[in-house]
């Protein structure tokens, strides 16, 4: 039967009596109800929970969980039920309640079986890549080959990614730190970063069969991926210090500084109470099985750690916004499981609507001392609203004065807006990760779920003073984006980044000692005044001064640490495991971005500069690095670069 467009206007005062009936179809089925401040709002039991362990009966999403079939949708769609025929929300506001019935997954049979082709050719240009090691990285957890490398682990079937029509991704341009002379500026400032969806979304790429494009590839959230085993703070300080130095292993003329940061470490029954509130796109866009599938699985496995001090409220946007849970103790898993559940992806993308909403419920319930923050997981492309990346910033930037923080989670391929995102979790004092699969999943919101919500510092800015007499020229190894002007060391207001309960924090540079040229300097003397006159310290045979400056989570009155460091002239071969392994990756970051700086590297010595610094790795993420050294080794030299917009 033939369907004919029919157009229909009605009141607004109509619509507002129609909507108290209507279904959102962009949340998959969700009843769209008036918001009524002053309503009694009854609290889910969790008696549901406690039986279902005391007699291990199956809950209602369990059973559906177990019973679904591959066949069931496209049953469905034999039927005549078309999901394509689902609009965005409607623009109102609005709180979203849960219907009884699940929603029907929004795929049909040409999607299918464009799915399962585009499995196919990634499963074939992947084998091709590793020359049939049948290496992957998928929803299944951990993997590797069975190989000494990996410990024998068995690949898992990978997260199915249909191929894009067309490619939209978007990354901001990076241009290498070049080398700057001391007698030009001996005071090289910056902000730390904790970000580290730079790693895993290169894994994706490599995973893919191509080498990632240059600009998504930032060093500084390469290494910082990677647990070290650096020394806690012993102080009332939240972290500790630790610096070593040696030759540079891409250009032994050179040296190589490493700085270390370690934040306190904190077990999740000792974290403050949290006041979370998950903003989750659930638009057209998020309709695959590497985006909405996965959101919800990974907040499930956050969900299942909370505690009862802890609350969640669960915000999503489409064409507009919506409330689907408001705050819930964390001993209400059923509801909150329920809940997550029922989402489906359909409409256009309202993201800076759903900002809006999730940051007001999260003051709504904000609580002193607790950790309050926004957890927005999305692929960033947001089209309706506001939309410019500038807007969004300035929009972030306003809500965190609330003294709620952002945690963003970015999803997906195709589409993905890593520059805006990036940007959202910075100015929203917060951490940005890229979820590739169910394991990146439990990284980030299950091992290090603590470093993820809990910041233990905040506005963390570095600043290095090099001795003219030790150092001519010096180059910080990434960070491009997080530089800082001198005077912003000691500017309480300027914004910088966050340290995590447990994060590691790294920074490496590459330095030419004094009396071996002075690279990176052309400028000419000056002709009105002489460079100035050493101090009695630069005789001390310091090699330069780190001072750090942070905020507690809740100040707003910077504390400052310092400390000289020396070179001693170690051999690259007798610097820790740390040391040889960061080195490794910022090396291999240097290779993925073809940079004039990358000196002797290749893939075959990060390799080596690795595999003998894995020490204990009982995460398994340096082993699985070295898979992923191999990867891009294969490719190197084929024309198998992704086609991505960059800014």
């Amino acid at each position: 039967m033939r369907t004919l467009p029919i157009s229909i206007s009605i009141s607004a005062a109509t619509f507002a009596l129609l909507t108290t009936a209507l279904v959102l179809p962009g949340c998959g089925g969700h009843e769209l109800v008036r918001d009524d401040p002053g309503a009694a709002r009854p609290e889910a039991s969790d008696e549901d929970d406690r039986r279902t362990v005391a007699t291990g009966e199956k809950r209602p999403t369990e059973e559906r969980a177990q019973d679904a079939s591959p066949k069931d949708g496209l049953a469905e769609l034999e039927k005549g039920e078309d999901a394509s025929t689902r609009g965005p929300f409607p623009e109102t506001s609005a709180v979203v309640a849960p219907t009884s019935e699940p929603p029907m997954a929004d795929v049909s049979r040409d999607d299918a079986h464009a799915r399962q082709a585009s499995k196919e050719k990634k499963s074939a240009a992947r084998e091709y890549a590793l020359g049939g090691a049948g290496y992957g990285r998928g929803a299944g957890g951990m993997v590797g080959s069975a190989s000494a490398v990996t410990g024998g682990y068995a690949p898992p079937p990978p997260v199915a990614r249909p191929a894009p029509e067309f490619n939209t991704e978007a990354y901001d341009h990076v241009a290498d730190n070049a080398f700057v002379a001391v007698a030009d500026q001996a005071l090289s400032t910056f902000s730390i970063d904790v970000d580290t969806a730079s790693y895993s979304n290169v894994r994706r790429f490599l995973d893919g069969g191509t080498l990632p494009p240059k600009d998504a590839v930032r060093i500084e959230e390469l290494v910082n991926y990677f647990d070290y085993d650096y020394p806690g703070p012993r102080s009332e300080q939240p972290f500790a210090a630790v610096t070593e130095v040696s030759e540079c292993p891409w250009n032994p003329s050179n040296r190589l500084v490493h700085i270390g940061l370690q934040g306190r470490r904190i077990d999740m029954q000792d974290l403050p109470p949290l006041n979370l509130v998950f903003l989750l796109d659930v638009s057209g866009s998020m309709n695959s099985p590497d985006k909405l599938p996965l959101v919800k699985q990974g907040m499930a496995m956050l969900v299942e750690q909370l505690r009862p001090q802890d609350r969640i409220a669960i915000t999503v946007y489409a064409g507009a916004a919506g409330l689907v849970l408001p705050s819930t103790p964390g001993s209400q898993k059923r509801p909150i499981l329920d809940a997550l559940d029922r989402l489906s992806a359909g409409g256009s993308t309202a993201g800076g609507a759903g900002i809006q909403l999730a940051y007001r419920i999260a003051q709504d319930n904000f609580r002193k001392g607790a950790v309050n923050r926004v957890i927005l997981a999305t692929d960033g492309d947001f089209n309706v609203g506001t939309t410019s990346q500038g807007d969004l910033v300035r929009l972030i930037e306003a809500k965190r004065e609330s003294g709620v923080f952002l945690t963003v989670l970015g999803f997906g391929t195709g589409n993905l807006k890593d520059a805006t995102m990036e940007k959202l979790a910075d100015k929203g004092n917060g951490n940005y990760a890229y979820i590739d699969s169910a394991d990146e999943a439990r990284k980030a919101l299950g091992r290090e779920v603590g470093a993820s919500l809990v910041t233990i510092a905040k506005d963390v800015k570095v600043q290095v003073e090099w001795n003219p007499q030790q150092v001519a020229s010096y180059r910080l190894v990434g960070y491009e984006n997080r530089m800082l002007a001198a005077q912003d060391f000691n500017d309480d207001k300027k914004d910088a980044g966050e340290i995590g309960a447990g994060h590691s924090v790294t920074a490496l540079y590459e330095v030419v000692p004094a009396g071996r040229g002075t690279a990176g300097s052309g400028v000419d003397p000056l002709r009105y005044q002489a460079g100035r006159a050493p101090t009695a310290a630069a005789s001390s045979g310091e090699m330069m001064t780190v001072k750090l400056r942070y905020k507690e989570p809740e100040g707003s009155t910077s504390k400052l640490i310092s400390f000289p460091v020396s070179d001693r002239g170690k051999a690259f071969g007798s610097t820790s495991d740390d040391f040889r392994f960061s080195a490794a990756v910022a090396a291999y970051g240097m290779l993925l971005r073809d940079s004039e700086h990358r000196g002797r590297a290749d893939f075959g010595k990060v390799e080596s500069w690795a595999r003998g610094a894995l020490g204990e790795d009982p995460s398994g993420d340096r082993r699985d690095f070295l898979r992923l050294v191999g990867i891009a080794r294969s490719l190197q030299g084929q024309d198998t670069v992704a086609d991505v917009t960059t800014r």
